[in-house]
């Protein structure tokens, strides 16, 4: 195999990547404006009723953080364990912090 088609195989293997890449953050985006667009159309039109509405809303953003950060700040790569391992265990640490509190709070 000479050093030319070696080089023309990792070009085309880099371009498809990129390709899939693109479009797995293209769907992301829609993906992310729908949920946005759905939480709008819960507050504005009334949908459900106002019990359901907080928490609905909360974890359409929580899946909207879980996509910014797997997709646009591209956590999902080779050599992001650790900022990975670190904010999850903040995000934990956070809940639990949260939990703790309102049970304190309102029991």
């Amino acid at each position: 195999m000479t050093e030319d088609t070696s080089s023309k195989k990792i070009d085309t293997f880099q371009k498809r990547k990129n390709k899939e890449e693109m479009k797995n953050q293209l769907i992301t985006f829609a993906l992310m404006i729908v949920f946005t667009l759905v939480a709008f159309g819960i507050v504005v039109g009334e949908l459900m009723p106002k019990m359901f509405v907080i928490p609905t809303i909360l974890l359409l953003a929580i899946v909207q953080v879980a996509f910014q950060l797997y997709y646009f700040m591209h956590m999902k790569n080779a050599g992001h364990e650790m900022p990975s391992t670190m904010m999850y265990g903040g995000f934990f640490a956070a809940a639990l912090s949260i939990t703790a509190l309102s049970v304190l709070i309102w029991w």
